[in-house]
């Protein structure tokens, strides 16, 4: 990979649409010379952006999220917006451009993709969309990748709604699965969704799969592995088989065994990788009505 860094990031102060419009243009006179740069290196380019991806992603995420970008773009080739929401009393934004270079086996150009650094600071973390949308890829689909659990209600989750085809999230990063997937199941009618701990329990719910009919009649599903990922997988079974099903569990960052009344189920398989997870989000366009119905059957019994 080559990056055509801007060097220097600029910054002005948020006073209103006019200054934002300023950081907008400067955003995209930066790329343009960059641009001109990599014209003039000899190496012939193609640019194939095939989406604008959001990342919101608080500071805390940012080396986690660096490190999934960085192995995410050979396979989605994208206009990448990475909002970086800091706290701080004095309204500011402050950005930076790059482009990535990417020889792909048996092509003789190299694939470009543009990654946009944004610092949201004081009121203008809340109001992310002025400088989203003037950024968005004309007639390209538009996905977010969401870092930590949403700030549900606020302006800079219903800002970002307003212009995504798909929000992804990745609920064993929330703190109180799965009591907040009442706020989340309200967004189902909004956008399409959808969260890496669900897909990364596919290989676990293909071998769930595999003991029909007998599963039929489980009673009780214990789960070693993440509060979320377990969750949603018995969400899942209590959805597909229309009846109750008792969960306990034992912590561990991946699901490591599944017992059904008792009896272990086979090993789900190798693990992906975080840009593996990702890229297959990435590829889904519509809803996932069985991930819904997974997430509204997790819901506690009290709600």
């Amino acid at each position: 990979m080559r990056l055509f860094p801007t060097g220097v990031p600029w910054r002005v102060s948020r006073r209103g649409t006019e200054r934002l419009m300023g950081v907008v243009s400067d955003i995209e006179r930066q790329l343009g010379k960059l641009r001109v740069l990599e014209e003039a290196d000899g190496v012939p380019e193609l640019r194939t952006s095939t989406m604008t991806h959001i990342v919101w992603c608080p500071p805390e995420w940012y080396a986690k999220a660096s490190v999934t970008l960085a192995g995410l773009a050979e396979r989605h080739p994208a206009r990448t917006i990475i909002l970086i929401p800091e706290a701080g009393r004095k309204s500011e934004v402050s950005a930076q451009a790059e482009l990535q270079g990417f020889q792909l086996p048996g092509m003789a150009h190299e694939v470009l993709s543009e990654v946009i650094r944004v610092r949201l600071r004081g009121d203008a973390v809340h109001h992310p969309g002025s400088i989203i949308t003037p950024l968005l890829v004309s007639d390209l689909p538009v996905f977010c990748r969401w870092r930590g659990e949403p700030t549900w209600g606020t302006g800079e989750l219903e800002e970002i709604l307003g212009v995504t085809d798909r929000l992804v999230v990745d609920s064993s990063e929330w703190r109180r699965p799965p009591s907040a997937y009442v706020e989340l199941a309200t967004l189902f009618e909004r956008t399409a969704v959808s969260d890496i701990a669900f897909s990364r329990s596919l290989p676990w719910r293909r071998k769930l799969a595999d003991l029909w009919p007998e599963i039929a009649s489980i009673v009780k599903l214990r789960i070693e592995g993440p509060r979320a990922d377990a969750e949603l997988v018995a969400g899942w079974l209590r959805s597909r088989l229309k009846r109750e099903i008792s969960l306990t569990r034992r912590e561990a960052e991946t699901i490591r065994a599944i017992w059904v009344d008792g009896q272990a189920v086979g090993a789900g398989g190798e693990a992906l990788s975080s840009s593996e997870l990702l890229s297959g989000e990435l590829d889904w366009f519509g809803r996932d009505p069985v991930y819904e119905a997974a997430v509204r059957a997790a819901l506690p019994a009290s709600i």
